[in-house]
């Protein structure tokens, strides 16, 4: 039984922040060091981000809150809001963001509608209250009083993937469920000025958004195109327990994101990648028809030029030897929904698995023009890839991302279009 995401659709709050004006204010801080300063700058310009968004109105250069508890305008100063105050305004703001979220995500799934949901899964670590989430959307958006109802909480980057993984395990044992899967993550809540460089590279990268979609049994309708929800698989890295992590503090959640994060996803990437594909035969049947067609034409390359050798040409020594698995990986997976953590995480991950540019485009574009939001973020690249010109019915799409652990979520999935 084929089970299926449909009506992904995402929600960011109308307060834009530029990045380079944020650069700015923060680099023009009280109390930081020149070295701080220097990380400030660096940060901000290699985030690969131009614009972001918050649910804090007040972080504009002509607010003119009277009372500002964030940012006072006047002075340019970021100010220290106790995790009180930040938790309140998420409180207010989150729900705004989950209820929109899961309203167009209904509005944009043909032949379903609130009567049809049996099962809510939200998810969030940016902050709490209870009732949560999960209950004001089954409030506001009229579902039934007996809808199931499930939160996953301060897991960090990579919730959204267990979070459709627990939807078709619902579906799988019920195939008359329809699971509403929304994320909303209010980062810029808890963004600090510091000289701290974990706390430096955080406020260059996060930002607020909501995600949701739809899972069920029920295939696309004509038109539509979704997501066959494949395999899932989760992987713990040998190393980086410490590199990312997430914890509350007085002043708000402290994040913990290390330099080395982008090293350790480099070196454990391929590793974390192999139990996925050894689920699924007609992935690893095309990949390895791709690594024999690859050795085949570097053999033949190989004896072009062991031949031109002959005649004062490539000498032996610079002929290729091996195929590259990277090549394959793109050939036989048309599409990669990678959770872009920071640009160096994605050039990484470019680099190591041998994928094109093009492949990265839908995740580079996420965090050009959102920033990294978090559990939500793989939602909105996953929804860039599903309206790109390119894709077409019966494309694979690998989604991974990365969070505190350090944990990589993967999964598999194929375009239908109905």
């Amino acid at each position: 039984m084929a089970v299926t995401l449909r009506a992904l659709q995402t929600v960011v709050p109308p307060t834009v922040l530029v990045q380079e004006q944020v650069r700015d204010i923060f680099a023009a801080q009280p109390g930081l060091s020149r070295l701080a300063q220097r990380l400030v700058t660096a940060s901000f310009n290699l985030s690969g981000i131009d614009t972001r968004h918050t649910v804090i109105e007040e972080l504009t250069l002509d607010s003119q809150a009277p009372e500002p508890q964030f940012f006072d305008a006047t002075t340019q100063r970021l100010l220290v809001p106790g995790t009180w105050v930040r938790n309140e305004l998420y409180i207010e703001q989150a729900t705004k963001l989950f209820v929109e979220a899961g309203r167009r995500a209904l509005a944009a799934c043909p032949g379903l509608d609130a009567g049809d949901i049996t099962h809510v899964v939200t998810v969030s670590c940016t902050g709490f209250y209870a009732p949560g989430p999960d209950y004001m959307l089954v409030r506001e958006l009229g579902l039934a009083p007996s809808t199931q109802r499930y939160h996953l909480g301060f897991m960090g980057c990579y919730a959204a993937m267990p979070a459709l993984r627990t939807a078709k395990q619902f579906v799988l044992a019920d195939p008359s469920a329809v699971v509403l899967v929304v994320s909303a993550e209010l980062c810029s809540l808890h963004l600090r000025t510091s000289n701290d460089p974990d706390t430096i590279v955080a406020s260059s990268l996060f930002s607020d958004g909501a995600a949701a979609g739809i899972v069920s049994s029920r295939a696309p309708v004509a038109g539509e195109t979704a997501l066959n929800l494949d395999h899932f698989e989760t992987v713990i890295t040998p190393v980086g327990e410490g590199d990312m992590a997430w914890k509350i503090g007085d002043e708000g959640f402290e994040m913990v994101l290390s330099s080395y994060v982008p090293h350790i996803i480099d070196e454990h990437i391929e590793s974390a990648l192999a139990p996925l594909f050894g689920r699924d035969e007609s992935l690893t049947l095309a990949l390895a028809a791709g690594v024999v067609a690859e050795a085949d034409a570097v053999t033949v390359q190989a004896q072009e030029q062991q031949s031109q050798s002959v005649d004062g040409g490539a000498s032996p020594g610079q002929v290729l030897t091996a195929a590259t698995p990277g090549s394959a990986l793109s050939t036989a997976i048309a599409h990669w929904a990678i959770h872009p953590g920071g640009r160096s995480i994605l050039d990484k991950t470019e680099a190591k698995l041998g994928l094109t540019e093009a492949q990265l485009v839908p995740s580079r574009e996420t965090l050009r023009t959102n920033g990294n939001m978090s559990s939500a973020t793989i939602l909105f690249v996953m929804k860039e890839i599903l309206e790109g010109a390119a894709t077409a019915d019966g494309d694979r799409v690998c989604a991974m991302a990365f969070g505190p652990g350090l944990t990589v979520e993967s999964g598999l999935m194929t375009v239908q279009r109905g």
